[in-house]
């Protein structure tokens, strides 16, 4: 039994938690607390571990695709929502780890936290595929809000028809995403201080 009622009276948090959570993060991330005289140490050892969670999650939407195509449906649900704990961690994290540290630069190769013309130089054209990566990443993380939550809510709306429509254009973004997570950790990694 389809349940449009239920979609109808989430709609309305879909659209403020889609917009309100890129804000936050937006605004949490220029946030540095030694800013507000709060002193931390940073939480350095954090980028390692969310980049994890970025690579368990691929691994979880492939198994959760994995369970519906064998007809695994509680499995699967359990799976999306293990998915959606998972981004959540890593937002939580990622945002810990900004209002508490400098951001690295890639290609800061003496870590000074400035890029001069020799860095550049020695860095070459990685540095356009880091930040079409970066850039791609970071859109389609603030596009995927909806995307989930809208895909969400018809499974549990039962409304399996469009929530299968939504979940072909869902799963890859959130893939890319999730692997994308990985990938920019990966290259900027060596920058850390």
């Amino acid at each position: 039994m389809e349940d449009h009622s239920l979609e109808k009276k989430y709609n309305k948090y879909i659209v403020a938690v889609s917009i309100v959570i890129p804000i936050v993060v937006a605004v949490l991330f220029a946030v540095k607390l030694k800013d507000f005289g709060i002193n931390v140490e940073p939480l350095s050892f954090l980028p390692p571990i969310y980049a994890t969670i970025n690579g368990i999650t691929a691994v979880v939407l492939v198994m959760a695709v994995l369970a519906i195509k064998n007809g695994k449906r509680k499995t699967h649900e359990r799976l999306m929502t293990f998915a959606i704990a998972l981004s959540l961690a890593f937002l939580v994290m990622y945002v810990a780890y900004h209002m508490t540290s400098d951001s690295a630069k890639f290609g800061d190769l003496n870590h000074d936290g400035i890029l001069d013309a020799i860095e550049k130089t020695k860095i070459g054209a990685i540095r356009y595929l880091y930040f079409f990566i970066l850039i791609t990443h970071i859109i389609l993380s603030v596009a995927i809000i909806p995307l989930v939550l809208i895909s969400y809510v018809r499974a549990l709306a039962n409304t399996f028809d469009k929530h299968k429509k939504i979940a072909k254009i869902t799963f890859p973004l959130w893939l890319y995403v999730a692997i994308t997570g990985v990938v920019v950790y990966l290259m900027i990694s060596p920058y850390y201080v």
